[in-house]
């Protein structure tokens, strides 16, 4: 028995992710199709973006041009290049014991220079839009950065939406780990690139994947597995999105260009979508 009806899970892909994701989201909304109807959303890291500002009301129209660090009353980010390549580099070599690489890059994150928390957290709000969390389900999946240990915040967390949506894209050595009560915490696709596994319980799960194009994908499989949902829709970037993102997933460069993307290839992802999305509403 399923206990709810739509679930939408939405996965990283850095700044170009975040833009074809909600250029996405905003031309599924023009074609009939409101991704913000879900009785469920699962936000990690770039997906937490769109995911607060879908759970919370908002047109995703709202990213068609990235926000700017003084509109945020930020500073710009500071990414720390040695740290981030070392977190790479540990990630490259996680397959032998990913519990271990997920501590160690913890670490290699809090060590990192990448600029105030306060700076991260004032430009997550300034993305969603948004301070409190919203009647629907939204859950934003991080990680602790001294256990590497899965942390999923929601409303009963206690926790400002801006934070937690700060924390769940706090990549190592390109934003730093934020603090919740007390504890650091990183970005949340360092356990899954979607976390689609939160999303169990649903009738019908809709995955969006940024970076499907980049990794293996037998964790989706398991994790799809776990969900048990009984309709299952996965999108990810077409040739023309993938060729709009380039070779750098936080080149603001394209965030433009990768929003327009998504926006186009929603003509096509709305097709495959409305029936799963109505038939959603069906009792089992």
């Amino acid at each position: 028995m399923h206990s709810l009806d739509r679930a939408l899970v939405l996965g990283a892909g850095g700044l170009v992710g975040t833009a074809w994701t909600a250029g996405l989201a905003c031309g599924l909304r023009r074609g009939g199709v409101d991704l913000g109807e879900a009785d469920l959303i699962v936000g990690t890291s770039a997906g937490a973006i769109t995911a607060a500002l879908l759970a919370t009301g908002q047109d995703p129209d709202r990213l068609a041009t990235p926000v700017r660090p003084a509109d945020s009353g930020s500073t710009p980010p500071q990414v720390d290049g040695r740290r981030l390549g070392e977190a790479f580099a540990v990630l490259g070599m996680a397959a032998s014991d990913p519990a271990e690489a997920r501590r160690r890059v913890g670490r290699i994150a809090l060590a990192a220079e990448t600029g105030p928390e306060q700076a991260h957290v004032a430009r997550m709000r300034a993305m969603v839009g948004a301070d409190q969390w919203p009647d629907r389900q939204l859950l934003i999946a991080a990680m602790n950065a001294g256990t590497g240990e899965q942390e999923v915040f929601d409303r009963a967390s206690g926790v400002p939406l801006p934070s937690a949506v700060a924390a769940s894209t706090a990549f190592p050595g390109i934003y730093p780990p934020i603090t919740i009560k007390g504890r650091r915490y990183m970005d949340g696709s360092l356990q899954s690139a979607t976390n689609a596994g939160l999303a169990a319980g649903a009738r019908t799960l809709v995955v969006i994947d940024p970076q499907a194009h980049l990794f293996p994908r037998e964790l989706l499989h398991q994790e799809l597995a776990v969900a048990g949902a009984r309709t299952v829709v996965t999108i990810e970037p077409d040739p023309a999105s993938i060729s709009a993102f380039g070779s750098d997933l936080n080149d603001r460069t394209a965030w433009e260009p990768a929003y327009q993307a998504g926006l186009r290839q929603a003509a096509d992802a709305t097709e495959q979508l409305r029936l799963a999305w109505k038939s959603g509403t069906d009792a089992d």
